[in-house]
């Protein structure tokens, strides 16, 4: 077994739990600015959304879901990377170079690919993230009728506990997820699936390909590697255009995957619906709500995850493993 894939996939795995550590406060409030409908903004922007969230559910508020990401972000990276590489491969004969159209392809099976994961993951962290959002609804009594926030305060309390103390507010990722079980089976779990395959393949499609290119500009000759901060940088750079690129889709996903609607916000019947309803009711722009969110959550993200390949962490790790002396 050659060290290449499991050490990407060690890889992979640190700089996501580090990653994901670093950026997640901008992902909560990133949905929190998606879920958002006009005329019932809690929140102003970027900035105003981690004040509020600090002030109302302290600084471990902001990390709210991110165990779920923690836990699943590992598995969802590895398999997009060792899917992405393994796509290159096939198509990649005689040991020639990818033409562009053939990168998009492999980035496009990776996409397809991390789906698996990726849609629970987000669906129960959506959960989480948007919980303390609701409550803030909740306690601002004057946009709603007084009917609606009854109705709002049964499902709230039905499905997060988000109730006036602090202790009942906390429901686990595994509470949901076992309610979802519960309630609608395995595809309870898979809501958003399309919109998640909408959201990740263009997104792997030119990701992949933009990074390739950018570090290869940084390379002093064709056998030498571009320098480290070079391929952060790529990272960051291809990641965020990549983000922008596909946000329209972030939006119809994390709208679809909210189960718990605040007062007076209306439900989806499937992607279609939800595009013409944005559309129609918030206009254009909502499809680039939490754009600049996205941004600066993917940007670093993607940056440490080359720079972690650039390292060689996993090789070190996998060196230092009895593995190693065994297969010697």
């Amino acid at each position: 077994l050659s060290k290449g894939l499991p050490a990407k996939l060690i890889n992979g795995g640190i700089a996501g739990i580090v990653g994901v550590t670093c950026v997640f406060p901008i992902d909560l409030v990133k949905t929190r600015l998606q879920n958002q409908r006009q005329g019932h903004q809690i929140y102003k922007n970027m900035l105003d959304c981690l004040v509020k969230t600090v002030r109302s559910e302290g600084y471990f508020g902001m990390y709210r879901g991110a165990a779920v990401n923690l836990t699943l972000v590992t598995p969802e990276k590895a398999i997009k990377l060792a899917a992405n590489d393994f796509f290159r491969q096939h198509l990649s004969k005689n040991g020639k170079g990818l033409t562009v159209f053939k990168e998009m392809l492999a980035g496009c099976g990776a996409g397809i690919c991390q789906v698996v994961i990726t849609t629970p993951m987000e669906m129960l962290k959506i959960q989480l993230q948007d919980a303390g959002r609701l409550a803030a609804q909740q306690r601002m009594p004057a946009m709603m009728s007084p009917t609606k926030l009854a109705a709002t305060n049964t499902v709230l309390s039905r499905s997060y506990n988000v109730g006036p103390s602090p202790a009942a507010r906390a429901v686990s990722a595994t509470q949901i997820a076992r309610d979802l079980l519960h309630t609608q089976g395995i595809q309870g779990l898979y809501k958003g699936l399309g919109a998640t395959l909408m959201r990740d393949v263009p997104f792997s499609m030119v990701y992949f390909p933009l990074f390739a290119h950018l570090n290869r500009l940084g390379q002093p000759s064709r056998d030498e590697s571009a320098p480290f901060y070079w391929a952060f940088l790529s990272g960051c750079l291809a990641g965020s255009t990549a983000a922008v690129a596909v946000n329209p889709c972030d939006v119809v996903k994390t709208r679809l995957q909210s189960l718990s609607k605040g007062a007076n916000e209306e439900s989806y019947n499937g992607v279609v619906d939800c595009v013409s309803k944005i559309m129609r009711k918030e206009g254009p722009f909502a499809f680039l709500k939490g754009a600049g969110c996205r941004a600066l959550v993917i940007a670093p993200l993607f940056g440490i995850a080359q720079v972690m390949y650039f390292i060689g962490i996993g090789e070190f790790i996998l060196d230092q493993s009895p593995f190693n002396y065994l297969s010697a």
